[in-house]
C-alpha cells in the first residue's frame, strides 16, 4: 500500500481512537471497533478492514505495531533503534521487518510499558528497565542519552520451554540432571543472549517437585516448571530516590522463607557474596548465572563482584568462599546458526586458591561430551 493510500486510513484510525475514548460504550471491544471502522470507512475492502480493526485493537489492548511480533513464538528479540524500521531476532538471525515507527509512537509504546509499573522515563530519568506481563524484559533509552531518538528493546521469554536436551548431548544432559537432583551448586555463565536464563529454566526442571524454591531476580524472567516456587523481584528507587529493594536484600530475605533451594537469576554486583553465603549455609542445590567468557573467567568475575561490596574481605577468603560454595560452572554459547549450546562444564577445584594463575576449575565435559569422570 502506498503512503498516499495509508494517510486516509491513519486519519480514520485517529478518529476511531477518539470515538472509543469518548463513547464509553458497552459490549465486546472487537465488535465496537469493527462497527466504528464500518462507520468511518464503509467502502474499505475485507483484507484492509481486518488489518485496520486488528491494528486498532493492538493499539488499545497491546503494544500497537509490534504486537504481532510479540505474538510470533520464533521472535526472541525486538529492537527499535529510534524512528524508522524495526529489527527483530528470529532463530538467531537479525532481520529488518516492514514496521516503521516515528518518535511519538515509540514514546507512546514506552509509556504503555512503564506506566502500569509505576516507573517513568523522561529527560531527567532517560533509562528504564521493565517487563511485560509474559515476563519479557524491556529496556528503553530516550534522549538526550539516545542521540537519534527513543530506543526500545524487548527480550522475549516464555514463548516456549526449551528442554535440557536441546543444549547438549545425552551424556552431558545426564551429568547435569544428576548434579541438580544431587543438590550440587551450579553457576551458568555466558555472554549476552547466550541462553543463560533459558538454560537455568531447563535445569530447574530437574529439581524434585517436593522442594520449595525461592527465585530472586533483578527483572523476573525465570519460569521454573515447578509448583512450589516463590518469585521475588528487585525494585529500583522511585523518582524521589526512595523505595529501592536490592537483589542482595532479597537474597537475605529468602533465607528466612524456608527455602530448599535459592535461585538467583543473575549476579552482577555485591549480591554475589550473599549468594555464596546462601550456598554455604545449608542450601545446597542453588543455581545462578553470570556474564563470563569461560568457567575460569566466571570465577574471576565472581571474585571481583564480591570485592565490590561493603564487606572488605581479603582475596584469599573470597576464593575460599567460592571453592566451598560452588561445585560446577556451565558455560553456554550462541552460535552463528542461532542455536545455543553448552560448550563446557567445569568443576571448581578446592585448595587451588593460592594458584598464581588463578585457574581453579577442572574440565568435566565439553561440546563433544563428558571428558572426565
Amino acid at each position: 500500500m502506498t503512503t498516499t493510500a495509508m494517510a486516509p486510513l491513519g486519519e480514520a484510525k485517529a478518529r476511531i481512537h477518539a470515538r472509543l475514548l469518548a463513547d464509553g460504550g458497552t459490549g465486546a471491544l472487537a465488535d465496537r471497533v469493527a462497527a466504528l471502522v464500518d462507520d468511518e470507512v464503509p467502502l474499505l475492502g475485507g483484507a484492509l478492514r481486518r488489518r485496520l480493526v486488528a491494528g486498532i485493537l493492538a493499539d488499545v489492548c497491546g503494544l500497537g505495531a509490534i504486537e504481532p511480533l510479540l505474538a510470533d513464538p520464533d521472535v526472541t528479540e525486538i529492537m527499535v533503534n529510534g524512528p524508522g524500521r524495526v529489527w527483530i531476532e528470529r532463530k538467531g538471525a537479525l532481520v529488518r521487518v516492514p514496521v516503521e515507527l516515528d518518535a511519538a509512537a515509540i514514546e507512546h509504546l514506552i509509556e504503555k510499558v512503564v506506566a502500569p509499573l509505576g516507573l517513568r522515563v523522561d529527560r531527567s530519568s532517560p533509562l528504564v528497565d521493565a517487563r511485560l506481563p509474559d515476563g519479557s524484559r524491556v529496556n528503553a533509552v530516550v534522549p538526550p542519552l539516545a542521540v537519534d531518538g527513543p530506543c526500545l528493546t524487548v527480550r522475549r521469554f516464555g514463548a516456549r520451554a526449551v528442554p535440557l536436551a536441546d543444549f547438549a548431548g545425552p551424556d552431558v544432559t545426564a551429568l547435569l540432571s544428576e548434579a541438580v537432583a544431587g543438590r550440587r551448586n551450579l553457576v551458568v555463565s555466558g555472554g549476552t543472549g547466550a541462553g543463560k536464563t533459558t538454560l537455568l529454566n531447563a535445569l530447574g526442571a530437574c529439581i524434585p517437585a517436593s522442594e520449595r524454591v525461592i527465585t530472586v531476580e533483578d527483572a523476573a524472567e525465570l519460569n521454573l516448571p515447578r509448583e512450589h516456587v516463590v518469585r521475588l523481584e528487585a525494585r529500583p528507587a522511585n523518582a524521589e530516590g526512595a523505595g529501592e529493594v536490592r537483589i542482595r536484600d532479597l537474597v537475605r530475605n529468602a533465607l528466612r522463607m524456608r527455602p530448599d533451594r535459592i535461585v538467583v537469576g543473575e549476579v552482577r554486583g555485591p549480591e554475589a557474596l550473599d549468594m555464596l553465603q546462601a550456598m554455604n549455609s545449608g542450601h545446597e542445590g542453588s543455581l545462578s548465572t553470570c556474564h563470563a567468557n569461560s568457567p575460569d573467567d566466571a570465577l574471576r568475575r565472581l571474585e571481583t563482584m564480591v570485592l565490590m561490596g561493603e564487606v572488605q574481605l581479603p582475596l584469599a577468603a573470597v576464593r575460599s568462599q567460592l571453592e566451598a560454595a560452588l561445585d560446577l560452572i556451565v558455560q553456554v554459547s550462541r552460535f552463528s546458526d542461532g542455536s545455543r549450546r553448552i560448550v563446557a562444564v567445569a568443576e571448581v577445584v578446592e585448595g587451588a586458591g593460592a594458584s598464581e594463575s588463578g585457574t581453579r576449575t577442572r574440565l568435566v565435559a565439553d561440546a563433544g561430551g563428558v571428558v572426565a569422570p
